[in-house]
């Protein structure tokens, strides 16, 4: 008696999972790295205990150092070379636009992609993608709403970044603020993620007489602008987005002392944040 052999797609055996990922580990957005290390070892986790169905998880996470050329390359080698069953979490928008067509061409699993642009919930043209966490544009109506229920006549600065991550909060704000965003936004300044400084932009910002500061930022963009906020004596209420709320990768290299009176929206838990440190999970993911 013959047994049929079994037919897997790439990346799957009767053994192994092979699942790819780009993080940027160097470059100006290293603090996201953390990401790439922690599902790292949660992956350990599950084949310490026997994996999936029996199956092993062999996790490819590739340094793409937030530059999208890079993360071509990268990507282009997780699925030609080492023909990956799926991408997982690939971070960055900028990154994650540069693969888009390419994996969808490919019909390559592009899931819970970790960036909360607009773009990724479009099943139509884009069936191979997948977003995950909330997307940017409700995170900033959050932000609005709040402004508008408790300053309605504030003046509002905004720091973004200029690339579809930054101008997705901005389409956000403005959304939020409706017919009133013209009126209340006095100032807008971009700034590009190979700036070695934002401190120009945040004295721009400062010189409009705004009183309210948004920082649609990543982590080293918002922790440079928290701290210049503080040296030129400018105290505007402050919004940040989660992106950059780490209170390690953020606001502690900011200081802590210059980032009192934040406001931000979170969802998750920030292993650094004291208020977490009875929690049942996060003990758990403490002990390993």
């Amino acid at each position: 008696m013959v047994l049929a052999e079994k037919n897997y797609g790439p990346g799957a055996t009767d053994t192994e999972i092979k699942i790819g990922q780009t993080m940027p580990y160097s470059g100006p957005n290293s603090a996201y790295g953390t990401f790439g290390r922690a599902e790292a070892a949660y992956f350990k986790m599950i084949n310490d205990q026997g994996g999936i169905n029996g199956r092993k998880i062999n996790f490819l996470t590739l340094d793409d150092a937030f530059s999208p050329p890079r993360t071509v390359e990268q990507v282009r080698k997780l699925v030609e070379q080492e023909q990956v069953l799926l991408l997982f979490q690939t971070l960055g928008t900028a990154t994650n636009s540069a693969i888009h067509k390419y994996v969808n061409a490919k019909k390559v699993p592009h899931l819970f992609v970790s960036t909360g642009a607009t773009k990724w919930g479009d099943p139509e043209h884009f069936p191979w993608t997948m977003g995950w966490q909330p997307n940017y544009q409700t995170e900033a109506h959050i932000y609005a709403k709040y402004l508008l229920q408790n300053k309605r006549d504030a003046r509002i600065a905004v720091l973004y970044a200029n690339d579809d991550f930054g101008k997705d909060y901005l389409k956000g704000l403005h959304d939020g603020l409706g017919q009133q965003a013209n009126s209340l936004i006095v100032k807008e300044a971009s700034y590009e993620f190979a700036d070695p400084t934002v401190d120009s932009q945040i004295v721009t910002l400062q010189s409009s007489g705004a009183d309210t500061l948004f920082i649609f930022a990543g982590p080293k963009a918002a922790a440079q602008a928290i701290r210049k906020v503080s040296d030129v004596g400018w105290k505007p209420l402050t919004f940040l987005t989660n992106v950059s709320s780490s209170v390690a990768a953020v606001l502690e290299p900011a200081g802590l002392e210059k980032s009192v009176g934040l406001i931000t929206a979170l969802y998750l838990k920030d292993p650094t944040d004291p208020q977490w440190e009875k929690d049942a999970a996060m003990k758990m993911w403490r002990n390993g």
